[in-house]
């Protein structure tokens, strides 16, 4: 019998390349290839690449050239690119990275098994010429669906599949396979976006907004519950838009509970959520709806009115706080998180003040602050009034020292409150580590739980908040909640 090739997949960005790698991993194994973690004991490294930012974008240069080390000095004998790098620069970027053995595009995904046997068995599978993916899907969302067909969308596959391809467990298995056992998986909502702000990308090697079916996201969503899974995270580059091509804007809302009803699931979290969408029935639902997280991932991205018309956004910043007023008016404990770029071009010192005015009466949970920098092919790298690169930086390190002690502040302010903590790792020396409900997965802190006394990962335990330590927070269980936890473990 033939020796079991071998492949390993490093993923880098965001949760959405993290379900795409699934994808990938679900078509490789059901074609023959052996899984495994460390790229030394693959004969193909494949590179899932960010292609969001500059640094994104270094990052997976550098792990595409680290991978490339391997080669020669153990078992790896290519590696290969894909995700969002590979997909908006193609040619370009096997052209400018030769160490790449190849750049596949999200059109080659159906293909991966064939495209890695001709690469490892040392031929060429040319690198696609980019192209606009907006323009693969027609203007009208009511028409999208009828055409999805024939548009390759990563993370979008079927959940009832032809005999080969699905899991073992099931017809509900979706074309997937999990890369860890982590009791937390992302599920995709959607992908690509219809909106237009003027320093972003994505839509151009993402593509239009085409919602994914109910029944296919419940399927997945069952699926993974009989892997263990206790807490979904719905990803897309806007939930927001949900159902819009399916002829119903307010589809989310009937969702979310029929996810929360999945037997094995504890636990639902919305993220990417655009303000200017924001509409009384979701926040409704995501406020008062049993196992949904009251979690509010709001892309602000600023609060200048003179700024946010120049990114082609919409608000301002009395306008977001009174978004904020609303959600905890409903739900006082509700977690918020949002972004921000500063030294955007034709920011002005008032600009800037009055981010600082949103920023110190937002009470959010999680910040993220990056400097403003050209993306090709984005309405922004063409505006006059940039600012000097000097300013940029002092501005991100200014507004960056203010984020940290603002998240600082608003963790204090969770001192005494009770929180649900799903145990994430359970560690003799490390201690026992969680995440609350305005936690989400690597980005907004977590929790270390006093006592780790009968708890495995996967447990939700209710405790006290009793410190903190920056965005962290140290919590006591309640010796209710791990008598519960531990009759549930039986």
């Amino acid at each position: 019998m033939p020796e079991r090739r071998t492949v390993a997949l490093v993923t880098l960005g965001c949760a959405r390349n993290e379900v795409d790698s699934e994808e990938l991993a679900g078509r490789l194994e059901a074609d023959g290839w052996q899984l495994v973690e460390d790229a030394t004991d693959a004969d193909v490294a494949v590179v899932n690449t960010c292609g969001f930012v500059e640094a994104a974008k270094k990052d997976s240069v550098d792990a595409l050239l680290e991978a490339n080390d391997l080669k020669g000095h153990g078992r790896t004998q290519a590696v290969v690119a894909v995700g969002c790098m590979a997909e908006r620069y193609g040619k370009d970027l096997a052209e400018a990275l030769p160490e790449a053995d190849g750049v596949l595009g999200f059109d080659d995904y159906a293909d991966i098994s064939d495209r890695l046997q001709t690469i490892l068995s040392g031929g060429i599978h040319a690198a696609h010429t980019p192209r606009d993916r907006r323009k693969l899907l027609p203007i009208s969302p009511a028409e999208r669906q009828e055409s999805a067909a024939a548009v390759a969308l990563p993370g979008h596959g079927p959940a009832d599949l032809p005999d080969g391809l699905a899991p073992a467990s099931g017809p509900r298995a979706p074309l997937r396979r999990r890369l860890d056992g982590a009791p937390v998986a992302s599920v995709k909502l959607a992908s690509g976006c219809d909106r237009r702000c003027s320093f972003c990308a994505i839509p151009s090697f993402r593509g239009s907004f085409i919602s994914r079916r109910p029944g296919d996201v419940l399927n997945e969503t069952r699926w993974l519950a009989e892997q263990g899974v206790k807490e979904i995270m719905l990803v897309s580059e806007n939930n927001t838009s949900y159902g819009k091509d399916l002829g119903d804007i307010r589809l989310l809302e009937s969702l979310l509970p029929d996810l929360a009803a999945v037997d094995g699931i504890e636990r639902v979290r919305v993220s990417y959520l655009q303000p200017a969408e924001m509409r009384p029935g979701l926040i409704d639902v995501l406020t008062s709806t049993p196992k949904i997280a009251p979690y509010f991932d709001l892309s602000f991205q600023h609060s200048a009115p003179n700024v946010l018309r120049a990114m082609r956004r919409f608000g301002d910043t009395d306008r977001f706080l009174e978004l904020l007023d609303t959600i905890r008016g409903k739900a006082p404990q509700a977690g918020v998180r949002s972004n921000f770029i500063v030294g955007f071009p034709g920011e002005s010192e008032a600009d800037l003040a009055e981010l600082e005015r949103f920023l110190n009466g937002a009470r959010l949970d999680a910040i993220g602050v990056f400097g403003y920098s050209d993306e090709e092919g984005t309405e922004a790298a063409t505006y006059d009034g940039k600012l000097d690169p000097d300013l940029v930086a002092e501005r991100l390190a200014h507004i960056s020292r203010l984020a940290e002690e603002l998240v600082s502040q608003r963790a204090e302010e969770r001192l005494g409150e009770s929180v649900h903590v799903l145990v994430e790792s359970v560690d003799d020396e490390e201690g026992v580590y969680g995440r609350a409900e305005h936690q989400a997965p690597e980005t907004d802190g977590q929790v270390l739980l006093t006592s780790g006394a009968g708890l495995s990962v996967g447990r939700m335990v209710e405790a006290k908040v009793v410190g903190t330590e920056g965005v962290d927070l140290v919590a006591e269980p309640l010796t209710g909640s791990l008598a519960c936890s531990e009759e549930a473990g039986r």
